[in-house]
C-alpha cells in the first residue's frame, strides 16, 4: 500500500510520537526514485565511501524492505546509483534511505523504488568490502534497528517498532 501520507500516520499515533516510539527523522533527505511514498521493514548498512556490502545487499531478495544506509553522511562520493538501484527493484526492495549521496539521479527518477538521499555526486565509491550490516545505525535524530517499519513520503521519514499501516 503506498497511499498513506507520514503527516496522517503521526496524527493517528501522535501519543506514539510524542513518547518517542514513533519517530520522525530530521529533514535532510531529497527524493530521487520513481515512488514518491514508500513503507517496509527496516534493513541496515554501515559503510563510508565503500559500496561493495550495497551490491551484496541489493543483490539478494529484498520482500519489501527498505534498506536503510548509514554512509556518515559523506558527500564525496555516491554510494548508490542506477545499477544497484536497478539491482533493488529486480529483487523486490521497496525503498532504499541513504545517508550519504547517490549518482545517475537521472535514470532513477524512473524507477520504481522509493529513493532517499542527501544529495547526488558523480564519482562512485571504492570497493573493498569494508562495513557492517543488519546493526542499528543513527543518523537525522534517529536510531534505525533492523526489522523496525520506515516510512517516507513527500514530508519526511518515520520510524516505528510496529507497523503503522
Amino acid at each position: 500500500m503506498t497511499d498513506f501520507h507520514t503527516a496522517d500516520l503521526l496524527d493517528q499515533h501522535e501519543d506514539a510520537a510524542r513518547a518517542g516510539r514513533v519517530r520522525v527523522v530530521e529533514p535532510m533527505f531529497r527524493a530521487y526514485g520513481g515512488r514518491a511514498r514508500v513503507h517496509g521493514a527496516i534493513a541496515t548498512l554501515k559503510v563510508f565511501e565503500d559500496n561493495t556490502l550495497v551490491r551484496k545487499a541489493l543483490e539478494a531478495p529484498g520482500n519489501g524492505r527498505v534498506l536503510v544506509i548509514d554512509g556518515g553522511g559523506s558527500k564525496r562520493c555516491a554510494l548508490v546509483g542506477d545499477q544497484l538501484a536497478q539491482l533493488g527493484v529486480k529483487n523486490g526492495w521497496a525503498g532504499i534511505v541513504v545517508y550519504g549521496c547517490i549518482r545517475d539521479s537521472s535514470a532513477m527518477a524512473g524507477m520504481d523504488i522509493g529513493l532517499r538521499a542527501l544529495d547526488t555526486h558523480p564519482l562512485k565509491s571504492i570497493k573493498k568490502g569494508a562495513g557492517d550490516a543488519d546493526i542499528a545505525v543513527t543518523f537525522g535524530g534517529v536510531t534505525f534497528t533492523p526489522g523496525e517499519h520506515l516510512y517516507a513520503d513527500e514530508d519526511g521519514v518515520v520510524v516505528s517498532p510496529a507497523p503503522l499501516l
